[in-house]
């Protein structure tokens, strides 16, 4: 964050430094309020710059095998501009590549989920998944894994078909 906020101070001097040139090449006919003006929508738009672009970069530096299963997009009112284009600050990845199966049951596994949101360090959450009877519960000391065929508990969340954990843990595990 210190480094954003260096890098913001300087987007905004840059700005500044293209407002004092333009001044220079028009003989001080332009407005001096213009200086201070182009410094701060340097600043505003290398925000908003970094905002948009954060997704994609902490997307692509995930190590192989972790998979991104929901984007969050966000709209504020202090953000306008996230209305038109609303911005994603929230994401949740799942390590499939390193998920174990249950002994008991091998259509019952054990994944990190690991929940990223902007300027924040991201959280890892162990989860279970049953991919036959499309449920997923936190992982606990107490949790009571089910017998082949046997219903899940209360516990269990149940997923939608095309829910995204389902899909990128199951799938892969099936093949």
């Amino acid at each position: 964050m210190l480094w954003e906020l260096i890098a913001t101070v300087f987007a905004g001097l840059g700005a500044a430094g293209i407002a004092l040139a333009i001044r220079f090449i028009s003989r001080k006919k332009a407005p001096r309020w213009l200086i201070p003006a182009f410094a701060g929508l340097g600043m505003l738009g290398f925000q908003v710059q970094s905002e948009y672009s954060w997704y994609q970069h902490q997307a692509s530096r995930l190590p192989e095998g972790v998979v991104v299963v929901r984007a969050i997009e966000q709209q504020a009112v202090w953000r306008p501009w996230s209305y038109i284009y609303p911005q994603t600050l929230r994401f949740i990845a799942a390590d499939v590549a390193n998920a174990a199966p249950n002994q008991r049951n091998n259509a019952v596994w054990l994944v990190d989920l690991y929940f990223f949101e902007r300027r924040l360090a991201a959280k890892r959450v162990p989860q279970v998944v049953h991919c036959q009877q499309q449920a997923r519960t936190d992982f606990t000391e107490q949790l009571q894994i089910p017998a082949p065929g046997e219903a899940v508990s209360a516990d269990w969340h149940k997923l939608a078909e095309n829910d995204p954990l389902l899909l990128a843990l199951c799938q892969r595990q099936a093949v």
